[in-house]
């Protein structure tokens, strides 16, 4: 015999199970979720660390943090910082390093954080887009390979994409440190 009580909870019991294709996409998220969580911890345990090193530093700025893609974002803005970039973002490439190492240190797991100092990277990833794309245009309208100049892992990943926004192909070729781009036509 059903009662009303048992239609009653079956209704609720119909209505509260998932569809395959949520359950689905339930699953997917999940991970995505901890992922972000994870890099959000990522930026936090950088933020306290550059935090301290200002302080030991005695030098004014703010921190902020943002999550792309999978990458912790973190950027210490301020007036006066051009010692904490250093020439050709030398310095800067340094306290992502040992950054980098602080945050492995505390969670166990390699970072791949980027750290931006008073704009740099931001204005640097300008430059190398219009290189890129000026290096697009002269392979077009010569019919042949551009070779750039040396630059690091991080210059030349903003040039293949620059690259690859245009349609056409590039390579890297060469050693660290000497490791270049070359645009195909």
């Amino acid at each position: 015999m059903t009662t009303d009580n048992d239609a009653t909870n079956e209704t609720i019991v119909t209505e509260a199970a998932e569809t395959p294709v949520q359950a689905a996409a339930a699953k997917e998220a999940a991970p995505k979720k901890d992922r972000v969580a994870q890099l959000e911890n990522e930026g936090d345990i950088a933020a306290d660390y550059l935090e301290a090193l200002l302080d030991i530093a005695d030098l004014d700025g703010d921190i902020d943090m943002d999550v792309e893609g999978d990458r912790a974002m973190v950027a210490i803005v301020g007036a006066d910082l051009k010692q904490l970039v250093g020439p050709n973002g030398k310095v800067l490439d340094a306290l992502q390093e040992l950054t980098r190492l602080a945050v492995t240190q505390q969670t166990g797991d390699r970072s791949r954080l980027m750290l931006d100092i008073a704009g740099h990277r931001a204005a640097r990833r300008t430059q190398l887009t219009e290189l890129g794309t000026a290096a697009c245009d002269r392979a077009k309208e010569e019919g042949t390979p551009v070779k750039l100049e040396p630059m690091t892992p991080f210059e030349r990943k903003i040039v293949h994409d620059a690259v690859a926004a245009a349609n056409l192909k590039s390579e890297s070729e060469g050693d660290e440190p000497n490791r270049y781009v070359v645009v195909i036509p």
